[in-house]
Formats: structure tokens, C-alpha cells, sequence
């Protein structure tokens, strides 16, 4: 799972209408040192949770998030009114 969510991750930043550089700006970071992060094949770096928490925010994609759920035997879904989302068994 750890890689496919980093690949989900990484395809999420490199694919984003806001661009990485955006992202970047917007989560504190470098780009270079986003991009290291969120790269699967770079062992070196790892991709904290705060900062995959403000990737999905900054974004609106909880991709990431409905990847975990679903690995873990959860659903997710939108709170109604609500800005962020809940998971539910």
C-alpha cells in the first residue's frame, strides 16, 4: 500500500490544475523538496502527514484519503455542509 499511495500522492501534485509549484508554495515548502517527498522512488524522503493533509486541502483531492479508507475496509464520505469529509464503516 505505502508505495501506491505515495504513487497516488505524487500523481496528485504532478497532475494538479494549481501546479506543484503552487502546492508548494502553499504547503511551506520548497518545490524541489516537495517533489523529493512525494517521489516513489526516492527512499531518501518521506512525506509527513501534516503536509499530506495541507497537499489534499490546498487541492480539494482526498484521493489519498479515500485510498487509506478503502485499505483499511472504510468508506468516506462528504459531511454535508462541511468543508472536509468523514470516514464511516
Amino acid at each position: 500500500m505505502a508505495n501506491d499511495l505515495i504513487t497516488t500522492v505524487h500523481d496528485l501534485v504532478l497532475e494538479s490544475p494549481i501546479g506543484a509549484k503552487a502546492i508548494a508554495q502553499a504547503v511551506g515548502k520548497p518545490y524541489s523538496t516537495l517533489l523529493r517527498e512525494v517521489n516513489p522512488y526516492d527512499t531518501g524522503a518521506k512525506l509527513g502527514a501534516e503536509t499530506l493533509m495541507h497537499i489534499m486541502k490546498t487541492t480539494g483531492n482526498v484521493t489519498p484519503l479515500e485510498k487509506m479508507a478503502t485499505e483499511m475496509g472504510y468508506r468516506l464520505e462528504p459531511v454535508e455542509g462541511a468543508g472536509s469529509s468523514s470516514v464511516r464503516a
